[in-house]
């Protein structure tokens, strides 16, 4: 369906035909769409924009990502539709590699996504001849020369589970994720409560000015708290519902 450009919701009715689409070419599965839609509600009481908490976060994720030795981007078949473009500037900005990672995993949709970065100019490791110990479904397997070895992962739109599994095999973990009471954000280390498209360009940039700044990262690391960052989202949240509950429009 063609969205026009002057319907109120043109941006969110144009993703969501991107995601129907990608449905259909095989990279999102069908699940993939009720995550989306759950992501929105939680981004219309956000605002629908990046919040100072979040820039904090994205901040400290920068930070970890420009001082790590071997950073890793996870891909499911949202990012892969929503953010292949900004996922490479990412990982070219920060010298990271980019893994496929899903749940509903199978060998066309592996091969998909794949399609989908090289025809972008990027390769995207899809090897799966590794796995996360402590996971038992697909989410658990991972290349040997990715994610199984990275020492920071970044997890957007992720399952709280391969979180805490990562968490537990010595990674530090980066999520994206618009609801701040997800078991993802709690167990990430950091945990930037954005939409995906708005959070990873942030990301490039931020990491760009930080290459080779090791003392200003460490420093950034050694101040950042995650728990006081959703505890911030939450009473944004709290204020902007009570705003609006009173007649607000803010």
């Amino acid at each position: 369906m063609k969205v026009p450009p002057s319907h109120p919701r043109f941006r969110s009715l144009t993703v969501r035909e991107t995601l129907v689409s990608d449905v259909e070419k095989g990279i999102v599965h069908l699940s993939g769409m009720i995550a989306h839609g759950r992501g929105e509600a939680f981004d219309y009481m956000l605002g629908e924009r990046t919040l100072g908490p979040a820039l904090a976060a994205i901040e400290a994720a920068s930070a970890a990502l420009c001082i790590a030795s071997k950073p890793v981007l996870s891909v499911n078949g949202n990012v892969a539709s929503l953010a292949p473009k900004e996922m490479i500037a990412l990982a070219r900005a920060a010298n990271a590699k980019l893994e496929v990672n899903l749940f509903h995993r199978t060998e066309e949709r592996v091969r998909a996504i794949e399609g989908r970065f090289r025809s972008l100019g990027a390769e995207i490791l899809t090897s799966g001849d590794a796995r996360i110990p402590g996971i038992d479904h697909s989410r658990g397997v991972c290349s040997k020369d990715g994610i199984y070895s990275a020492d920071v992962v970044l997890v957007p739109l992720e399952d709280g589970d391969r979180t805490e599994a990562l968490k537990r095999f010595g990674k530090f973990v980066i999520t994206i994720d618009l609801n701040p009471l997800s078991r993802t954000a709690r167990a990430a280390n950091v945990t930037i409560v954005d939409e995906l498209t708005r959070a990873v360009p942030l990301l490039a940039k931020r990491v760009g000015s930080l290459v080779g700044r090791r003392r200003t990262c460490e420093r950034i690391l050694s101040t950042y708290d995650n728990e006081k960052v959703l505890a911030d989202m939450l009473k944004h949240v709290k204020r902007r519902l009570e705003e609006l509950t009173h007649g607000g429009s803010t």
